[in-house]
């Protein structure tokens, strides 16, 4: 007789037991599936999922001198000892210039703005968030690619990457030369030190000419060969939206809040962004305000960097021994003593190759030989270029902002000028000595 379950017609649906049992068994066999493809999802490379190396044939030494014999969940075997490093900033701040403090180090695997792919993702075509809600899921999904990518999992990146890659692998990954261990083995067999590694980067194509399109199954275990992770972004606004990840057990996360005279950002912003900003140098030009300038491209800034310092001061628990605050003109005045004070709190080593990329890099004086190389260039003299924008800015563009931003200049030590005269005064440095606890 036919085994099933009988009724209808509003009448209780009537079931035999073997047909019970073949829909329990079922449903734990969905379940199995599912915790078995998170578990391998969340494991990352070498230790589950299509990356385990016991799927790997054994003449391929690539994969075994990298995994090894070892199976251990990555939590134990891996994430106790790394280091989860964060350079928090905005745009124009001098973020591409300390990034490369840890781009430098062998032990470290750095990631350049992978926000970028999120960002892209959600905006529409007009380079607007279209709701609100839009931006709280957007902040959403940077921390659970963040996540991910401390822990060597960049398979996830595929979900915003566009074109969608293909076998995990993509042509499309941003500003990939500015990322050393993604030019080099194993990602790159031909790569080597080249000009990722002098800090002298023609342009943004030598990487993908001379490594091909990106194999992120390559990326992800260059990732894992690699002691500690390191990732830039200037796309969150503040560090409170980062406490979710300070508070994660798995990661070991060290954030450090690089800021800028908001002054000196709006220069450098007319300059490399001259179309977004052409109201500001209608304005630097003529000394009359445009009334169609849109004054929140720099007050917006200026609320988030005093918000973060401002969380900082307070102390939380979440952010104690886990938040740095640098100001990029100490940096630039010196930088070997900051680099090292940047080491030491997140508790490395500074290796001699940081060091010699600091002395080549920081007494450049050379122009810039393209508009590529002024927006992305890591090389110059660092002391001159440090407060040059008061050479740029006319004082009623000045006035207007310190006006606007005042008490960001005030809390992170930055002085007013109230002349043309002492704007153009380049022997009295508007930057005071620190004022304020950068450490929690």
């Amino acid at each position: 007789m036919r085994e099933g379950c009988k009724g209808g017609g509003g009448r209780r649906m009537e079931c035999s037991w073997k047909t019970v049992l073949l829909l329990v068994c079922a449903s734990l066999g969905v379940q199995y599936t599912a915790i078995r493809t998170l578990r391998d999802s969340l494991s990352g490379p070498c230790h589950g999922g299509i990356y385990h190396c016991q799927n790997r044939q054994p003449k391929d030494s690539r994969w075994r001198a990298l995994c090894g014999d070892n199976t251990l969940p990555m939590e134990t075997s891996v994430m106790a000892s790394r280091r989860h490093i964060l350079l928090f900033a905005t745009t124009r701040s001098g973020s591409s210039f300390t990034g490369q403090l840890f781009n430098q180090h062998p032990a470290i695997f750095y990631a350049f703005e992978p926000l970028y792919h999120v960002q892209q993702a959600f905006t529409n075509s007009s380079g607007r968030l279209r709701r609100a809600l839009d931006r709280r899921a957007l902040l959403g999904a940077y921390r659970d690619l963040l996540l991910n990518l401390y822990t060597c999992d960049l398979r996830f990146l595929e979900n915003y990457i566009r074109p969608e890659p293909q076998d995990h692998i993509t042509g499309s990954f941003f500003r990939r030369s500015s990322s050393r261990a993604l030019c080099s083995p194993p990602v790159c067999p031909e790569g080597g030190e080249g000009a990722s590694g002098s800090g002298s980067q023609p342009d943004e194509t030598w990487c993908p000419k001379k490594c091909g399109a990106l194999n992120l199954t390559l990326a992800s275990i260059a990732c894992l060969s690699r002691g500690h992770v390191a990732i830039k972004t200037v796309r969150v606004p503040e560090v409170g939206d980062l406490r979710t990840l300070t508070e994660d057990p798995r990661l070991d996360l060290r954030i450090i809040h690089l800021v800028r005279d908001p002054r000196a950002i709006l220069a450098s912003r007319m300059t490399a962004f001259s179309e977004q900003f052409r109201a500001w140098k209608i304005w630097n030009a003529t000394g009359r305000q445009p009334r169609y300038v849109d004054l929140a491209q720099i007050t917006s800034t200026c609320r988030d960097m005093a918000d973060s310092a401002e969380t900082m001061l307070q102390r939380p628990a979440w952010l104690r021994g886990r938040y740095l605050l640098v100001r990029y003109e100490d940096l630039a005045l010196n930088p070997k003593e900051k680099a090292q004070e940047i080491y030491r709190f997140v508790g490395l080593e500074m290796d001699e190759s940081v060091r010699s990329w600091i002395a080549h890099n920081t007494n450049n004086s050379a122009p810039p030989t393209s508009e590529w190389n002024y927006k992305y260039s890591t090389t110059r003299d660092s002391k001159a270029t440090a407060e040059s924008w008061r050479l740029r800015l006319g004082f009623d563009i000045v006035r207007t902002l310190q006006t606007l931003c005042n008490d960001t200049l005030s809390l992170l030590g930055y002085r007013v000028v109230h002349s043309v005269a002492d704007l153009r005064n380049m022997s009295n440095s508007l930057v005071e000595p620190r004022p304020f606890q950068t450490l929690v």
